[in-house]
């Protein structure tokens, strides 16, 4: 059972500070503005959902639906949709699964690949020219520290799924 928030042990200024800055680019960087220059500068017509799920078939093997929507913290019938809209654009496709012919899989196709390659170059341009006065070794140590928190956030994240929920007064 995880801890309440009120029952944790009190979290270090640094902690407070790291917090506060990610809440400050999650906003910065999820703005309707910045996301549609960014699909601007890509060529790419599709909104933040879609992006966010091409991002995530393409980061990984094929999928099943529910494996797309659990990864993504939604609800299948979203992503059903979602993967609706963007086979009918020519995005994704569905390819049977090996281990049961009778479920399909969800793959990007080459223009599904073609629109994530020039959804991330732009990212990266934004990012280069934000991090530009940076020292590469300093670049590469907060890639380091990014991926490294990322993971550990990833296993939090399976292990809270996994814990039985907290019984509540109703119960």
């Amino acid at each position: 059972m995880s801890p309440s928030p009120s029952a944790a042990v009190p979290a270090s200024p640094e902690v407070i500070e790291i917090e506060r800055a990610l809440t400050r680019i999650t906003y910065l960087s999820t703005r309707a503005r910045r996301h549609e220059r960014l699909m601007a500068l890509a060529g790419v017509p599709l909104d933040r959902a879609a992006v966010a799920l091409l991002r995530q078939v393409a980061d990984s093997e094929p999928l099943r639906p529910g494996e797309l929507a659990g990864r993504l913290d939604v609800e299948a019938s979203h992503v059903t949709r979602q993967v609706q809209q963007l086979e009918r654009s020519g995005y994704l496709t569905r390819v049977a699964d090996p281990g049961d012919r009778r479920a399909r899989r969800i793959r990007l196709t080459p223009t599904g690949q073609q629109a994530i390659d020039r959804i991330r170059e732009a990212g990266a341009l934004g990012m280069s020219l934000a991090l530009s006065d940076w020292p590469p070794d300093r670049i590469r140590q907060l890639a380091d520290l990014f991926h490294r928190m990322v993971e550990i956030f990833l296993t939090r994240a399976t292990d809270e799924d996994q814990a039985p929920a907290t019984p509540t007064a109703a119960d």
